[in-house]
């Protein structure tokens, strides 16, 4: 009797928890759909990317209608607040700053920060982030607005370079191209997307790869933002995103997209 009644128990509680996810039958995915590989648009104008195949895939195992809604990244996290849509899959990494306004999943992807500039200027070559640092020193750096890369720069090196800001990170890229900048700072993963483009050869990073572990500005990876308060859509996420780690399918993807396994320990 005690055994049934403690099977009852547990059947009750599994059926209990499916039964609140099935309260949430679509949501809407916000994406910037211009930081390549992780969502952009191709030739044709449908939007493609790592996030974008990983979304759909977690939309599919949530059981869940998903429409992908595309937002300029500087006004990404206020568009969430304001219902736009309920998630954010934008390459957006977990910061105490960004926690102050929207919660995060658990982190699908970590990735470290790379300087570029071209293969002949000074700067190639450099190894040690002491040296890095020092040879930055009134050099004219690009960095896309309102990342972890933008305030890395002005955190840690402020006055002593001439910071540039752009809207997008193909943005960067083409005044990087054109001679307008020294460097620029990114996404490893975006870059090694812009180093094996025509546009990208004579291009090589330097220094370091920089990291959360290192500089916390950086953040603890990259999850999908959520507005505070909404438990039950977070905890969807999350055990989608660790079935997605403990079945392989998320190493496979990352490999796909980024050349290596960049997927992350499941944190549940």
């Amino acid at each position: 009797m005690k055994l049934w009644t403690s099977l009852a128990g547990a059947a009750a509680v599994v059926l209990a928890a499916a039964s609140a996810h099935a309260q949430i039958d679509s949501i809407k995915l916000g994406t910037e759909g211009a930081y390549p590989p992780y969502n952009y648009y191709d030739a044709s104008g449908q939007l493609i990317g790592f996030e974008i195949d990983l979304g759909n895939e977690l939309c599919r195992r949530m059981e869940v209608e998903c429409e992908w809604v595309a937002q300029d990244w500087d006004g990404i996290i206020p568009a969430l607040l304001n219902g736009r849509y309920d998630a954010i899959i934008a390459g957006m990494s977990r910061t105490d700053e960004r926690r102050e306004q929207i919660a995060f999943s658990n982190a699908y992807t970590v990735t470290p920060a790379w300087f570029v500039a071209s293969a002949e200027s000074d700067l190639a070559g450099l190894e040690t982030l002491e040296e890095t640092m020092a040879a930055l020193e009134g050099k004219t750096i690009g960095v896309q607005t309102a990342t972890i890369h933008e305030n890395f720069l002005r955190e840690e090196l402020g006055d002593g370079v001439d910071i540039r800001v752009y809207d997008t990170q193909d943005n960067l890229n083409l005044d990087l191209v054109a001679g307008r900048l020294d460097a620029g700072l990114a996404d490893a993963t975006s870059w090694q997307a812009f180093l094996d483009t025509e546009d990208g050869a004579g291009f090589a990073h330097f220094g370091p790869g920089l990291t959360g572990a290192d500089f916390p500005v950086f953040g603890e990876g990259v999850g999908v933002g959520l507005r505070q308060g909404d438990t039950e859509l977070m905890a969807m996420f999350n055990d989608a995103i660790c079935s997605m780690i403990e079945d392989g399918t998320l190493a496979a993807m990352t490999t796909e997209w980024f050349g290596v396994d960049t997927s992350t320990p499941c944190e549940q």
